[in-house]
């Protein structure tokens, strides 16, 4: 078929992408939607697909069965310049269906309204069940070698990289639901390792709701959405979840955790991450220990207040996707310290008394220190979030040599259920088979046929032993570093339905986390309890649930009591006494501020110093959005929010260079956050985000005219609150408060 218009060179096209990913970078504002720059007119010039964005990426090219391709890395997306059916056959109408005749009916001989519609009814394939919502991005895992004496898992050896691809989820909530719900975080991470795929996949909750697998399909029935409405939408605040809660009272450690600031996490890069399972590492010697995984975030452990979570789910219900592209974009890329604690692989594994087999217990990191073993940082963001972040497929029993299980009883059943359900989603068992599933290492399986096989099998012989082709394939030995089951002496017993007496503890770490808080944590976690419970209709559950407060601590029981409007019910057993564990807590220390955002606040002028404090934060990794009264270039630098779009929640620190009076469109008929009294001499939405900011405990700082914004807010001389003579000395006292995350000091706590 010959082009009826010319094609434009590719590398003009690159070029042309190339420069507007550099202008990007260079204003430091990420969220540029592609790679090209468009036009007003419509592009008539053919030429070849746009290349991906700077921070974008794809799956590397390997073929179904592992092997290196050489491939660029967008030979897996589209091809050529002309539009064309599945088959390649190129298209001159894409508009109009086939008729017989201008007003005549559809025939159906019209191939590409049948493909094209038959493609489009199918596009959507199962959610997840549980952890639908979810967020993915590459990077890379470099190994500091101080786990190569724990472990033959080659790539925990000095200095090894290995490709990953990390997927961070909402537990409860479908795939249209809000990032900032209080809910369980997902932390998984598929390590694509020269020796097969590990596939570690957590949470950022180190304990789970139950002990054993047989009661995964209970606690998630209780926590989704009632089945006769369909409501509460990704959330726990509602009958059956605490009703579940409140009687399976194993669910308490997991809960408390949820209702603690843990639950609203600030960023997927503020976030731990935890195994939650104890796993066995066996090395060259034969020698194993149990150990307990850890990701350690670089930039600390930080949350929302949860006035800013439910502002976001109605503001931005994608925070904390858009947060994690947008700091890849700009690149402050997140990092993370994988870390292990390690204990001796005991018959009775138990560590200073507690069962490493239990995932409702914590070993404290004051018994065992978490030693770091590697460093993650992610890097690239999906190219196309379909292919790979919904494709993707974690299962536990994806190990390398060196790592196996232990007999934890909810990680055994997770053993069979993440197969399990990749069949119905992905349709068969060639899921390992997508490229984001790809592993990096020869496959030589003798797994044949089924729905969307990929690979094109050679041979005749796929059995073992076999003659027809060989002998092909053969078993390997410790030579060829194979896979080791550990072979873990199975202590004689009979077959019965029952845990061990040491699971039956479900209270004395639930006061751990509770003792740990501090002043300001507990208050959270009393306001958590007081509204989630607030929120049931059946006093009975609210009663149940105030008597397991009370086995935790009488104090927290107290006061949601109090919220509730309900007796203090006295313990069902004694209280436990406990040393409290600092490590709990999220408060305390400093971290860097990268990738911080800072909005400034200007007027219709430039002010002084903006210019200078802007560069200032750009350098310091962070990044500068320059909040405006319209949109368009001020002086020498370009509004990227304007009074009507921004709101205070998407800062995490707020300068104030000016003192712009109501724009234009401060009319509360056109913008309800500008309804305010009529003597305000300030737009009425600098002082709602000011006063926001002040409540959520961020530092705010002003000079020159902004001074008089905190005047006239009413918050000057209180903590975290700073104006001087200059922006680039504001700066740097706000810049101190930011490495704290918050100003937790500008109010006052009944709580000790």
């Amino acid at each position: 078929m010959v082009p009826r218009k010319p094609v434009e060179k590719v590398e003009d096209v690159v070029e042309n992408a190339a420069a507007k990913v550099a202008d990007a970078l260079s204003s430091h504002v990420p969220g540029a939607p592609g790679s090209g720059t468009p036009t007003v007119e419509e592009v008539t010039i053919p030429h070849d697909p746009l290349p991906p964005k700077g921070e974008q990426g794809t799956p590397d090219t390997r073929t179904p069965t592992g092997a290196e391709t050489g491939a660029a890395p967008t030979a897996n997306g589209q091809q050529g310049a002309y539009l064309t059916t599945a088959q390649g056959a190129r298209l001159r109408d894409t508009d109009h269906s086939l008729k017989a005749g201008p007003r005549g009916p559809v025939l159906l001989q019209d191939h590409h309204l049948r493909e094209k519609i038959t493609h489009f009814d199918h596009e959507r394939i199962p959610e997840r069940v549980v952890h639908a919502r979810g967020t993915g991005a590459h990077g890379s895992f470099t190994s500091y070698g101080t786990a190569a004496g724990l472990t033959r898992a080659a790539f925990l050896k000095k200095d090894a990289q290995t490709p990953v691809f990390v997927r961070f989820s909402t537990v409860l909530g479908s795939r249209g639901s809000a990032d900032t719900v209080r809910d369980t975080r997902g932390f998984a991470t598929k390590f694509y390792t020269d020796e097969g795929t590990f596939d570690l996949v957590g949470n950022n909750i180190p304990v789970f709701f139950i002990q054993d697998a047989i009661k995964f399909p209970d606690i998630i029935h209780a926590a989704k959405p009632h089945p006769d409405r369909e409501i509460p939408q990704a959330q726990s605040a509602h009958d059956t979840f605490w009703d579940f809660v409140s009687l399976h009272t194993e669910a308490q450690h997991h809960t408390i955790w949820n209702m603690s600031d843990r639950g609203i996490p600030r960023s997927f890069r503020t976030m731990e991450g935890f195994g939650v399972h104890t796993f066995r590492l066996i090395n060259n010697a034969g020698e194993t220990v149990l150990v307990k995984f850890h990701w350690k975030p670089k930039l600390g452990v930080h949350s929302l207040t949860w006035e800013e979570a439910q502002l976001i789910c109605g503001v931005d219900p994608d925070f904390h996707r858009r947060d994690l592209y947008d700091a890849i974009e700009a690149g402050a890329y997140p990092e993370w310290e994988l870390g292990l604690q390690v204990f001796p692989d005991t018959p009775e594994e138990t560590f200073a008394g507690i069962d490493l087999l239990d995932p409702t217990k914590i070993v404290p990191e004051e018994l065992a220190e978490v030693q770091p073993v590697g460093r993650l940082v992610l890097n690239r963001t999906p190219t196309n979030f379909f292919a790979e972040t919904e494709q993707v497929a974690f299962h536990l029993g994806n190990l390398p040599p060196g790592i196996d299980v232990t007999n934890d009883p909810l990680l055994q059943g997770r053993l069979f259920s993440y197969v399990d359900t990749q069949l119905t989603r992905l349709a068969g068992p060639n899921f390992p088979q997508i490229p984001i599933n790809r592993p990096h290492a020869p496959v030589n399986d003798m797994l044949r046929d089924g729905f969307h096989q990929q690979a094109v099998h050679a041979g005749v012989a796929p059995y073992r032993p076999n003659s027809l082709d060989g002998g092909n394939p053969f078993e390997a030995g410790d030579a060829e570093n194979a896979f080791v089951d550990v072979p873990v002496r199975v202590a004689e017993a009979p077959k019965i339905r029952a845990n061990p007496v040491s699971f039956d503890d479900h209270f004395s770490q639930v006061r751990l986390f509770w003792q740990s808080m501090s002043p300001v944590e507990k208050e959270h976690i009393i306001a958590a309890y007081t509204f989630e419970l607030g929120k049931c209709y059946e006093q009975a559950i609210k009663q149940r649930q105030l008597q397991c407060l009370a086995n935790v601590d009488p104090l927290l029981c107290e006061q949601v009591a109090a919220g509730l409007g309900m007796p203090v019910p006295e313990p069902a057993q004694p209280v436990t006494e406990v040393t409290p564990s600092p490590a709990l807590s999220q408060m305390g220390q400093t971290w860097p501020a990268d990738g911080r955002i800072v909005g400034i606040v200007i007027g219709d002028e430039e002010p002084d110093g903006v210019a200078s404090v802007r560069e200032a934060l750009i350098a310091a990794g962070m990044v500068p959005l320059i909040i405006a009264p319209h949109g368009g270039t001020i002086g020498t630098v370009t509004a990227q929010r304007t009074f009507a779009t921004a709101r205070s929640v998407e800062f995490d620190a707020l300068l104030l260079a000016a003192a712009p009076p109501p724009a234009p469109d401060a009319l509360p008929a056109r913008d309800a956050k500008a309804a305010a009294a009529d003597d305000v001499t300030v737009d009425p939405r600098v002082l709602l985000m000011v006063d926001e900011a002040w409540r959520h405990a961020k530092a705010i700082g002003a000079w020159g005219d902004g001074a008089s914004v905190l005047d006239q807010a009413g918050i000057i001389g209180t903590p975290g609150v700073i104006a001087t003579e200059s922006g680039p000395e504001t700066l740097d006292a706000v810049e101190r408060f930011l490495g704290s995350h918050r100003v937790w000091q500008r109010f006052s706590t009944s709580m000790v």
